[in-house]
């Protein structure tokens, strides 16, 4: 896993504030019909990116809970946030790529989601990154 450089906004500044790793493994969510599952794309402190096969609006309110292993040991870790972008993959695939910033979550669960962020970074500069673990 390595942390991914954000896309520059239009202007040419990057406008996130914190650092991102990949993670590709499964993410459940909370709408409310209920309980879906996800595949993650992303994490930072702030928010996750993940791949669902139904669009959710902007501003839509979830539930998410997920695993991550910052030290090798399995913690889940559980928030609520709103969703920022949601954006078909492709016109002939109904799946999408959301975007959440998370609003609500506990000291303990986010420092977890930095210290994740922070493994997954390479040891030194210059360094091959890793390849994307299939999860924690």
């Amino acid at each position: 896993m390595r942390p991914m450089p954000a896309p520059p906004s239009r202007s040419g500044r990057e406008r996130r504030q914190h650092p991102r790793a990949e993670a590709a493994w499964p993410l459940e969510i909370r709408l409310a019909d209920g309980p879906h599952g996800a595949r993650l794309r992303d994490v930072s402190r702030a928010g996750v990116c993940f791949f669902l096969d139904r669009a959710i609006p902007p501003m839509t309110v979830l539930d998410l809970a997920l695993e991550v292993a910052p030290d090798g040991r399995k913690r889940k870790i559980a928030g609520r946030g709103a969703v920022v972008r949601c954006e078909r993959i492709s016109p002939s695939v109904e799946h999408y790529e959301v975007a959440v910033f998370l609003h609500e979550m506990t000291d303990t669960d986010r420092a977890l989601l930095d210290r994740f962020v922070l493994s997954a970074r390479p040891a030194a500069e210059g360094a091959q990154p890793e390849r994307a673990a299939e999860g924690p």
